[in-house]
């Protein structure tokens, strides 16, 4: 019978444990209380959003992994990077805790319904490097704190109703390239070197730099060339009615190049979306028991991979919902590098090996689809949520 370990060796082991985890990643995300920051910051954020269409449903208090919610990118040591839910219909406020996002460097949330004031903490966001709330209903000044962004290379606020003035501290936004502020409420003077592009249409109170004396007057300043300013000499009539002919010609002749430009390209990106080449000359073969779907069949089911489909994402790609023609819900992994598996041969072998796998315990596979730049599986939909969650609620319960 082994003698037990001394006191001094398990108080060492402990220590040595103790120090891996305060090195670790995860721990330097970790309150007081135990909960990951970044997951209790999104909550915050869900709560005060409303979501018709269930894209943030599977944002779980309970959750250790915020890198496995939908609309969320993560860096590759697992901090989240991007929060990108454009035209998802959310309403609601954006809440102060996206604050506490501080990797954060891109939020694309254009084109909802989202109202109130932009919260002030956005300004804790060192790394921001694109900020688009436009198409919204956000009200109020644009924060001083947005001057504090100093990664910032594109901001777009564009299409709410947001008045006052464009903050002071914003000249400090040295790296910012496009600037859209139009139609607003904005008033005052925008600074001239702000941004290499910018647009400020649509606030009739707002002036460029150096003009303050004019910007509370009568004299906003004019974003189009004002015809009552002067016009052109007179020349002879025929020459007047040449140059509207030629005028006239050119610009009918652009616009049906237009058209014919706008038609061709609409019709290859539609072939491009709905149609694949390879599928013409695959047949619906099997491996085994496991179907082989057409690429086409997977894009209906999943509504063109839409983003509101998402499952989760992880690694080795992402997985949507589906529903098949027959009312079949299944779960579509799309792998990332499709065409990097190791060729045709390789991706059927290790489909085989998938399928062979049986035990209660394992998801079976259902079928894949494979074409020259895609590689996907297709599982049966389970409905009960993730691992984590589940092992979460339980412990609750037992607390309880």
């Amino acid at each position: 019978m082994e003698a037990p370990p001394s006191p001094r060796r398990l108080v060492a082991v402990v220590l040595a444990a103790v120090a891996l985890l305060v090195s670790s990643p995860c721990s330097a995300l970790l309150s007081a209380k135990g909960v990951n920051i970044e997951v209790q910051a999104l909550i915050g954020i869900k709560n005060q959003l409303k979501d018709p269409h269930g894209v943030l449903k599977n944002w779980d208090q309970y959750s250790v992994d915020p890198c496995s919610f939908t609309m969320i990118t993560c860096s590759s040591d697992n901090f989240v990077t991007g929060l990108e839910a454009p035209s998802q219909n959310l309403s609601g406020l954006l809440a102060p805790s996206i604050g506490n996002l501080t990797s954060l460097e891109t939020i694309l949330l254009q084109n909802n319904i989202i109202s109130g004031p932009i919260p002030a903490e956005i300004g804790n966001l060192a790394s921001l490097k694109t900020l688009d709330l436009s198409g919204n209903n956000f009200y109020g000044e644009i924060p001083p704190s947005v001057g504090h962004l100093e990664s910032l290379q594109y901001l777009r606020l564009n299409n709410n109703t947001l008045s006052g003035p464009f903050p002071t501290a914003s000249t400090n936004l040295s790296h910012l390239v496009f600037l859209d502020l139009s139609y607003n409420n904005l008033s005052g003077p925008i600074p001239g070197s702000l941004a290499r592009t910018y647009n400020i249409v649509g606030n009739p109170l707002i002036c460029a730099a150096n003009t303050e004396k004019d910007c509370y007057g009568t004299a906003p300043m004019p974003m189009t060339y004002n015809l009552s300013q002067g016009t052109p000499p007179m020349k002879a009539k025929s020459h007047k009615f040449a140059v509207a002919f030629g005028a006239v010609t050119g610009c009918m002749g652009f616009l049906f190049l237009a058209a014919g430009f706008l038609f061709w390209w609409r019709q290859r990106r539609n072939r491009q979306i709905l149609f694949d080449d390879e599928d013409q000359h695959m047949d619906n073969v099997s491996l085994g028991n496991v179907r082989r779907f057409q690429f086409r069949e997977l894009q209906v089911a999943t509504e063109k991979f839409s983003s509101k489909n998402i499952l989760g994402k992880g690694g080795f790609g992402h997985v949507y919902r589906g529903q098949l023609p027959d009312g079949t819900l299944v779960a579509v992994k799309r792998l990332k590098d499709g065409n990097a598996a190791g060729g045709e041969s390789q991706f059927k072998t290790e489909v085989e090996m998938i399928s062979l796998a049986v035990h209660r315990n394992l998801l079976r596979i259902l079928g894949f689809c494979m074409t020259a730049t895609e590689r996907l599986l297709v599982y049966p939909y389970m409905s009960n949520g993730s691992v984590a969650s589940r092992l979460k609620e339980a412990a609750f319960g037992l607390d309880h």
